[in-house]
């Protein structure tokens, strides 16, 4: 049998380990799990009640680094954590960066308000665009000229070829497209070539367009 992710499919932190799994070819299935309202026994898979999950044949698992960190070592190949020291510890930090620092911000301040909002029936009124602004402008921005000095002339994100560093970035930037915010090509012309590679690609465009029907609020930004 197949394992098991637990999640939620516009979850990025669920989209990231999804994307893994495709180019590690790991056959699973999703089990879907809203994390505001989790099925009953879900504490005895994931302790915080957070998403996603994972459910194999050894182990039951939850966050998503530590997943893809468990799934890395019964699958090396192809390599998604660098090989080499440094390179490795690069790609940690800027996943963990993504994680903690540019996900909850865009997260919360961006895809929630334009996008679940409204599908809780809270409307886009112009405080809420404002506020969308603010988050952009004080927060976003600053980080994306952060992405931008750390992708430089390069296609990816550590060494030439694609890691979790790449999967975290494209995974979160899923969420603001979905809520019509794009990375301003002029300021950050690298950044968003790069994205748009990516959500072509083989890891994440069948994602984009599973979530698309539902989650898509472009015409709210």
């Amino acid at each position: 049998m197949p394992a098991t992710l637990y999640g939620a499919n516009v979850s990025p932190f669920v989209r990231k380990v999804r994307a893994y799994l495709t180019l590690k070819g790991i056959d699973y299935a999703l089990e879907p799990v809203n994390p505001f309202d989790p099925p009953a026994g879900y504490r005895d898979i994931s302790p915080l009640g957070k998403i996603p999950a994972w459910r194999d044949d050894e182990v039951t698992l939850a966050d998503s680094t530590v997943i893809t960190l468990y799934l890395e070592r019964r699958h090396p190949t192809p390599p998604l954590y660098p090989r080499d020291d440094a390179a490795w510890a690069r790609a940690l930090w800027l996943e963990e960066y993504i994680d903690s620092g540019f996900a909850p911000k865009a997260g919360g301040g961006v895809f929630f308000p334009l996008v679940l909002g409204p599908m809780m029936q809270q409307p886009v009124t112009d405080e809420v665009r404002a506020s969308v602004e603010k988050v952009i402008v004080e927060d976003l921005q600053p980080m994306w000229a952060y992405l931008e000095s750390q992708l430089g002339e390069r296609e990816f994100f550590v060494g030439d070829a694609l890691s979790i560093a790449d999967l975290a970035v494209a995974s979160i930037h899923v969420n603001l497209w979905h809520a019509g915010v794009d990375v301003d090509a002029a300021a950050y012309p690298r950044l968003a070539a790069f994205l748009a590679r990516q959500f072509e690609g083989a890891a994440f465009k069948p994602l984009i367009d599973e979530e698309a029907g539902t989650w898509s609020r472009r015409d709210n930004a």
